[in-house]
């Protein structure tokens, strides 16, 4: 991970995934996954401001068929301000209307279950009005290259602020999702606390490493999608057969 070797134990209370990485293909010209009779991958993008304005009819006739958009996020210097993201509600609608199935995430840098539920409650209140196809994923990042609030953040903690907010997530009627990473399963979250929320799981590697159940993949930060300008997150969702 991050170009570097960590060694770690598997938890084997923790549910492990089943797909069988001798179907997956990852060349250039993209991800299939073709052979395995319980699963199909369907291919989305997730997206902030950071991508600009977007033509999500393009997006759509390039075979993409899903969505996940930043919310908003709370910044990581110490005031910890919440800010909406400037293109979200552009982004729903557009891509809605581009028959695009959506999701959205929020970036967070809460340090305790009062941020979690702060985010949580900013997260509710944008989405007044909307629908929704995908969960709603709670990204509790930490910063590696630049010093953060959430610096000190232990393990534990990290887990409850994530609990806190998939649970009023859920009170809400809606379904939560934690995207994550193989440092952050090895290292930070208590997965065995985690069982009953999907993982979006981010790994740019070839194959992804985690033991662990997962439903979705982000595979790459530097794609190109006709319809978005420059680098754009790509997303491979697995989803079972009937």
């Amino acid at each position: 991970a991050w170009g570097e070797w960590f060694d770690t134990d598997i938890n084997t209370e923790v549910p492990g995934h089943n797909y069988d990485w001798q179907y997956l293909e990852n060349t250039e010209s993209g991800i299939s996954y073709e052979g395995d009779s319980r699963y199909y991958i369907r291919k989305g993008v997730d997206v902030s401001q950071h991508q600009g304005s977007i033509d999500w009819n393009r997006v759509k006739a390039a075979g993409y068929e899903f969505a996940i958009l930043r919310i908003g996020y709370r910044g990581y210097g110490q005031s910890g301000a919440l800010m909406v993201d400037n293109t979200f509600h552009d982004n729903i609608r557009g891509a809605r209307e581009a028959g695009l199935e959506v999701g959205i995430y929020i970036f967070s840098q809460a340090v305790n279950e009062t941020e979690a539920l702060e985010e949580a409650q900013m997260v509710l209140d944008n989405l007044a009005g909307y629908e929704l196809d995908l969960p709603v994923v709670y990204d509790p990042e930490l910063i590696r290259d630049a010093e953060a609030r959430t610096d000190d953040v232990t393990g534990e903690q990290f887990t409850q602020n994530t609990i806190t907010f998939c649970e009023r997530m859920k009170e809400a009627g809606y379904e939560p999702m934690i995207y994550s990473n193989m440092v952050w399963e090895a290292f930070l979250f208590d997965m065995a606390q985690l069982q009953e929320y999907p993982i979006w799981y981010a790994d740019y590697e070839p194959i992804p490493q985690t033991p662990y159940d997962f439903v979705f993949w982000q595979h790459s930060s530097t794609g190109r999608v006709d319809g978005i300008t420059g680098d754009v997150d790509l997303d491979i969702q697995f989803c079972p057969r009937d």
